[in-house]
């Protein structure tokens, strides 16, 4: 596995792949690599005859300066895992200068789907997402690339840009990784103390709840706002609670295929989130 820092060198091998005739997958992170981002490499088995895995913390997506200085690094540890599979050829961790050197003044704009869930509660922050997953697409000649459904409205409005900027590369949705007490895999779970990683399994645990308040036939205003009240007793502070439909993420008043139950909420100021189908 080659360690890439510039784009430049990345060019070079992506030229020289596409001119043999391989296709190329690609993985966009933002590092402390954990078996989510693992399976999104394993995902691209079959799919694609080179592997890239790119670790990049955006700063352009961060709109509180102290969530991107916290925010987990350690390229180390992320280069010995991807070495271990065995599937990568390429990580790629370009400086803050070469994604965005002296003078760049560009952003990807995605409307309508970035203005609700986390784009209400996080202003900028998918103008950011947008920008840099385009730039990596561009960069790394992506002809496929793994995107999970944990960062489900992300997906939607990179499925959409892929769509409308006519990038010639697949978006492979791969379902979520879960923890044994189905906490939903996060480099931010790094941050959570002892006592607070053990109190996040509250958060998916409250989601099935509510999906199944929901199922027995009670109305989505009422299974929404009693799991907003378990969470707050548990001491979360809920960013927010919504059944949406997924296509369009638009409110939805009845529970059924197509919808899906979106959460964010904080724990000891640590920011979760968690999405789940109603089935």
């Amino acid at each position: 596995m080659h360690i890439v820092r510039t784009r430049t060198e990345l060019r070079e091998l992506v030229t020289r792949w596409h001119a043999g005739g391989d296709t190329i997958g690609v993985v966009p992170t933002m590092g402390s690599l954990h078996d989510g981002h693992l399976a999104l490499v394993r995902a691209l088995d079959g799919k694609a005859t080179r592997r890239i895995v790119s670790v990049f913390v955006n700063p352009i997506q961060f709109n509180n300066a102290e969530d991107f200085s916290l925010y987990p690094r350690g390229l180390e540890a992320d280069a010995a895992l991807l070495e271990q599979t065995g599937r990568v050829d390429v990580l790629y961790a370009p400086g803050e200068g070469e994604m965005y050197p002296p003078g760049f003044s560009t952003r990807v704009l995605v409307q309508g789907l970035d203005k609700v869930l986390c784009g209400a509660d996080r202003p900028g922050h998918f103008d950011g997402v947008a920008t840099v997953v385009t730039k990596l697409l561009l960069q790394t000649g992506a002809d496929i690339a793994a995107f999970g459904e944990k960062d489900y409205q992300q997906l939607g409005i990179i499925h959409r840009l892929v769509a409308d900027l006519n990038l010639p590369v697949t978006i492979l949705p791969v379902p979520t990784v879960r923890d044994a007490d189905g906490l939903a895999l996060s480099s931010r779970n790094r941050r959570l103390s002892p006592a607070a990683r053990q109190q996040a399994a509250i958060l998916p645990a409250t989601l099935k709840t509510c999906l199944a308040a929901m199922k027995a036939g009670q109305t989505v205003a009422a299974s929404l706002e009693q799991c907003r009240t378990t969470l707050r007793q548990a001491g979360f502070d809920v960013h927010y609670l919504e059944l949406r439909h997924e296509d369009t993420l638009l409110p939805a008043t009845q529970a059924g295929p197509g919808t899906r139950l979106f959460v964010a909420a904080s724990l000891d100021g640590i920011r979760l989130i968690d999405n789940m189908p109603v089935t």
